[in-house]
């Protein structure tokens, strides 16, 4: 078992599967999920989500990986934070569980995680950090030996990855 964060751009990462914060209908958006559609193919992969959707929020979906060096993408739904009394919390660490558990059934052995929710759904970061590493740590206690990543898109997230990692 190994846990890492980078620095670093999801889509150039050679991991059998990376992770996409999705949204419940599987399409095409902004900031990670733009960026895994544009790079993998936009058109093939919105071909392969099509019949998946909708991925209820705290699940997630497998497509093949396209153009990406992952095989894979896990398209894993995290909720919109309403300000953490809607169960927020809860529903982002079975995200990550989720995606942990759709790795285990395609026989994965790496995978790269953004930082689900951060963005245009506005989970604050450091929580979203504190889960998204316990999550991942508890679904590698049942799952052995992967090698997780947490691609950060910038310093703060990197540098509250690491502290709970570390911790």
């Amino acid at each position: 078992m190994v846990m890492q964060a980078l620095e670093a751009d999801i889509t150039m990462l050679p991991v059998d599967a990376v992770v996409n914060a999705a949204n419940d209908q599987l399409l095409a958006g902004g900031g990670v999920c733009g960026a895994i559609f544009r790079a993998a193919g936009s058109h093939a992969l919105a071909a392969a989500c099509k019949p998946l959707a909708p991925c209820p929020t705290g699940d997630a979906r497998t497509t093949p990986g396209f153009n990406l060096p992952a095989r894979f993408i896990i398209h894993a739904v995290g909720p919109v934070w309403r300000g953490g009394g809607e169960a927020e919390a809860e529903l982002l660490a079975c995200a990550y569980r989720a995606a942990m558990r759709e790795l285990h059934l395609v026989g994965g052995t790496s995978i790269a995680f953004p930082a689900i929710s951060t963005g245009i759904y506005g989970f604050p970061k450091p929580q979203a950090a504190r889960i998204a590493v316990a999550a991942v740590r508890e679904a590698l206690g049942a799952q052995g030996d992967v090698a997780v990543t947490f691609a950060c898109f910038d310093a703060e997230t990197l540098a509250l990855i690491q502290r709970e990692l570390a911790a």
